[in-house]
């Protein structure tokens, strides 16, 4: 495979993001509409949980999935209560896939069991609808909690383990990426399902992203890199690969 075809790949696995605190209607529409009018598509638009009837209105019959942060993102302090209650507003919403943020407090304090069950009660409310668990791995101090952090998303069900939020210390890091890329291929081993990896934070130059492709290929097979298992969360690296791809 050429690096043009893998940057084609991995193109489509993008989940073009616009998560500013300026964010308003009139720019989550226009970032919408810029985004289906490529001619490729990404996997998907994340948008923050008000915006996503826009974003699902502009977005309806392209293929394009409508994904939506919770959890009191980007924090995951917020009570349990409240965080179901975001999760089933962005299913009557119209959102496509829920990136919801994990409770590090738990997990640092060693509460295994009430973080799987968190994980496992929101992703009972989707319907069928896509979760993803956002570790944080920048407070995560040590690979051993990143490992616990992934299992623990796996055991609640997750369909996807995503690196960081993009707000925290720092972002998504190959280090942190090849720990959670392990503990997947390991549950693989053990018969359970394959869950998908998202990269997110700092990610912003076409070459930055190809490496977390070529890891993901190395640890789980070419066949991963589709948008049913990897992604990349991105911005500005959306426009610089399709400006490379379309040449």
């Amino acid at each position: 495979m050429t690096d043009r075809d893998l940057m084609a790949r991995v193109f489509a696995c993008i989940d073009n993001t616009t998560l500013g605190t300026a964010d308003t209607v009139e720019s989550v529409e226009a970032f919408c509409h810029k985004t289906r009018s490529m001619a490729m598509n990404v996997a998907g638009v994340c948008v923050y949980p008000r915006f996503v009837p826009t974003a699902a209105a502009v977005l309806k019959g392209s293929g394009i999935r409508v994904v939506s942060v919770a959890s009191d993102f980007p924090h995951g302090q917020s009570s349990i209560a409240t965080k179901l209650e975001d999760v089933k507003a962005l299913v009557s919403a119209g959102a496509d896939e829920v990136d919801v943020v994990i409770n590090r407090g738990l997990v640092l304090a060693g509460r295994r069991d009430e973080a799987v069950e968190e994980i496992r009660r929101q992703k009972s409310l989707l319907e069928g609808r896509t979760l993803k668990v956002i570790l944080e791995t920048c407070d995560l101090p040590t690979r051993e909690l990143i490992e616990v952090a992934s299992q623990i998303a796996i055991d609640g069900g997750t369909d996807f383990i995503k690196t960081s939020t993009g707000k925290g210390s720092s972002g998504a890091t190959l280090e942190a990426a090849e720990i959670m890329l392990n503990c997947i291929k390991e549950n693989v081993k053990k018969g359970k399902k394959t869950v998908g990896f998202k990269a997110a934070g700092g990610i912003r130059k076409p070459e930055e992203a190809l490496q977390y492709a070529e890891l993901a290929t190395q640890i789980m097979g070419a066949e991963y890199i589709v948008p049913q298992t990897f992604r990349i969360g991105a911005s500005s690296l959306t426009d610089s690969m399709y400006s490379l791809l379309t040449k």
